[in-house]
């Protein structure tokens, strides 16, 4: 048994027993009266004596049982604790404050308020330092939150108000979990620094606490001791029922016949047990445009194998303009951040693109087959001998393609090596070989070849066939890393995006003048997807719908300073300042909560962003009470396992039956 603040109780009862002794030292001052019998006469006499000064105490239970009460009572303000022997132990606290711990239904509270007292308790149980022990052995923790990414909140300490300070910190956000990063950290702080003679820790391995409601979805990817973690599952019993209808996906497009009519799209699941009828609402820029009624059917399977019940929904209105819509669930359930979706619409604009060439008939008709609202033409020594960014924000191109044949259709005629760090800022259409400046090599490849596979559901390539494709002479593309592959020669890449300095460049690794793309339908669609990719309306479109916890950018104005500031307003009242950096780009590093984002940067309008959960994996929110870790099943720990336990409740108890008895004694002496 340990004393917390044995000087504390030392203290209080050198003044409480000695006070409390020295009240039956006390003569008492009595008035004379007269009485009409000497019976209690002899009483009188014992208690004179009692009270005269310097002599022995009589035997008095009142006094024994006021001490015991006093002695209690000093006991309890000691703090007493039952700890087990031995050194000292280190936890882990890795706190899950993914989307499914936002749940509300542990209580009429949420999963990651339970998960936050569960860790409370443990911490308060820890073992502490013995007042008069020369060393310590007190118990050490380090609190780590984690969804998709960990944070750590307190390194390892025993100073426990300092780690329920850390635990209280704890933010709820909309993001996915995932457990293997946090591990990775914990093994890293963990980790002690020396060895003993035995080539062994010097310090015991940590023990790994882990508080969630087991929906993680990266578990196979989680390498750790399981004999060194305990899992204490968050969530409502097993027999209880699981209500949660979430919107899964969502989508918006504009017809490419009719651009002001929009479609929008969503699909509805349904993790319950039991069909759900509710209704969908499509606002527009908070205004609401429709209501649908929808039936989920309920989910079938059991386990990890069960699948939700979908149901989907779809909208069609008129817009010409820019808008913001939500698609939003009108029933409640145990968990919100699922039921509603945002897309940010962009306005259909047609493109003014500028093409440098000398000489691609081919090329320059697939482009006015698009429907530009302007194509101009450059030769390359034309384009050379301009000013470049004044060219740009004169005539507000958004997009240049740039041909790298160099003089054309001569024969034998060196390609064109642009320098890409000397281009403005913007988007770029590249054929042949990738100039300099983008950490992009090519090699001339002898004889033909064809594309062997290609991404087909990149914006790009959407409805582009290019099995039949057959190219002469084209160039295997050296990629950096950072680099996106969209088709590929039989032995290495021959399409890619590669992003620099602000600036998007699309590659096609080869002339098309040296193959047979110009006479197929693909080449006119390739030009069309590329053209709305490049010129930011797929662009947009592709970021349309944020997935939670991604980055925000936004690209300041030409000839913004770094240091400029920039406004950002998100969900729930979120206000921040953003500050340029030297590329001239604003960023919010990590968008943790669902809902629409507005960045207003200087001389540029607001830019809109809708961040989305649309995560079947977190909408299910059933809890798993045994996780597989390393090969091994951990399964959920029934309570929290305390450390130690505090004696002073049980001594207060004392003390007060005590005070209880020596009431009841004082009134039976004093009864005539």
């Amino acid at each position: 048994m340990t004393f917390i603040s044995p000087w504390t109780a030392l203290i209080a009862g050198t003044a409480a027993v000695g006070l409390l002794v020295a009240l039956y030292f006390l003569k008492l001052k009595r008035q004379e009266v007269q009485i009409s019998s000497t019976l209690l006469w002899q009483r009188a006499v014992q208690d004179l004596q009692v009270n005269a000064p310097f002599q022995r105490l009589r035997r008095n239970i009142l006094l024994l049982l006021q001490l015991l009460a006093v002695l209690a009572v000093l006991a309890a303000l000691a703090r007493p604790i039952l700890q087990a022997r031995g050194e000292g132990k280190r936890y882990v606290l890795l706190i899950d404050r993914s989307a499914s711990m936002n749940a509300t239904d542990v209580g009429g509270t949420s999963r990651l308020a339970e998960a936050k007292r569960q860790a409370r308790v443990l911490i308060e149980s820890m073992r502490s330092k013995m007042s008069f022990a020369l060393d310590d052995r007190s118990d050490q923790a380090m609190v780590i939150a984690f969804d998709a990414h960990a944070k750590v909140l307190c390194n390892f300490t025993a100073d426990k108000s300092q780690l329920l300070a850390a635990v209280d910190a704890i933010e709820p956000t909309d993001c996915r979990s995932s457990l293997a990063e946090a591990v990775t950290v914990a093994g890293a702080f963990a980790t002690s620094a020396g060895e003993d003679a035995n080539n062994r820790p010097a310090v015991e391995a940590a023990e790994l606490v882990l508080f969630s409601d087991g929906r993680i979805g990266d578990l196979d990817a989680v390498v750790t001791d399981t004999d060194k973690v305990q899992f204490h599952c968050i969530g409502p019993a097993a027999d209880e029922k699981i209500d949660n209808v979430a919107i899964v996906a969502m989508q918006a497009r504009r017809s490419y016949e009719r651009p002001d009519e929009v479609t929008v799209f969503a699909a509805v699941a349904n993790f319950g047990s039991a069909p759900v009828k509710c209704d969908v609402q499509l606002s527009v820029d908070g205004n609401i445009r429709s209501i649908r009624p929808v039936e989920a059917p309920a989910m079938t399977g059991e386990g990890d194998k069960a699948t939700p019940g979908k149901v989907s929904v779809t909208f069609t209105l008129t817009h010409p303009g820019s808008a913001g819509l939500e698609v939003r669930l009108l029933k409640r359930d145990s968990l919100s951040s699922d039921n509603a979706a945002w897309a940010i619409l962009a306005p259909p604009r047609k493109l003014n693109v500028l093409l440098v060439t000398t000489g691609n008939p081919a090329l320059e008709a697939a482009l006015r087959a698009c429907s530009l609202a302007r194509l101009d033409q450059l030769t390359r020594i034309e384009f050379e001998s301009t000013d470049l960014p004044a060219l740009m924000a004169k005539r507000s191109y958004d997009l240049v393609v740039l041909d790298g044949r160099g003089s054309g259709a001569a024969e034998g005629a060196e390609p064109w090596l642009y320098d890409a760090a000397k281009l403005p800022r913007g988007q770029y259409l590249i054929f042949g070989p990738p100039g300099t400046g983008l950490a992009v090599t090519s090699q001339l490849k002898t004889g033909g070849d064809v594309i062997v596979d290609w991404q087909g559901r990149h914006p790009v390539l959407q409805h582009v066939d290019l099995s039949r494709l057959f190219i002469s002479g084209g160039r295997r593309l050296k990629l950096p890393r950072d680099a996106r592959t969209l088709a590929e020669f039989s032995d290495g890449p021959a399409m890619a995006v590669v992003r620099r300095r602000g600036s998007v460049f699309l590659l096609a690794g080869f002339d098309v003048m040296e193959s047979n793309w110009p006479f197929e339908v693909g080449f006119v669609l390739f030009c069309y997807n590329s053209t709305r990719f490049l010129g930011m309306e797929i662009g947009q479109g592709e970021n349309i719908s944020t997935p939670v916890g991604s980055a925000l950018t936004v690209q300041a104005a030409a000839g913004a300073a770094q240091g400029t500031e920039a406004e950002l307003l998100g969900p729930g009242d979120l206000e921040a300042t953003l500050k340029a950096d030297s590329a001239g780009t604003f960023r919010y590093p990590k968008a943790a909560r669902v809902g629409e984002y507005v960045v207003t940067a200087p001389n540029r309008t607001g830019e809109r962003f809708a961040v989305n959960l649309l995560d079947p994996r977190e909408s299910d929110i059933r809890p798993r009470g045994e996780l597989v870790i390393s090969g091994q099943q951990v399964q959920a720990q029934q309570g929290v396992r305390k450390a130690n336990q505090d004696l002073w409740p049980l001594l207060a108890m004392i003390a007060l039956a005590l005070v209880c008895v020596e009431w009841w004694v004082y009134n039976s002496k004093v009864r005539i």
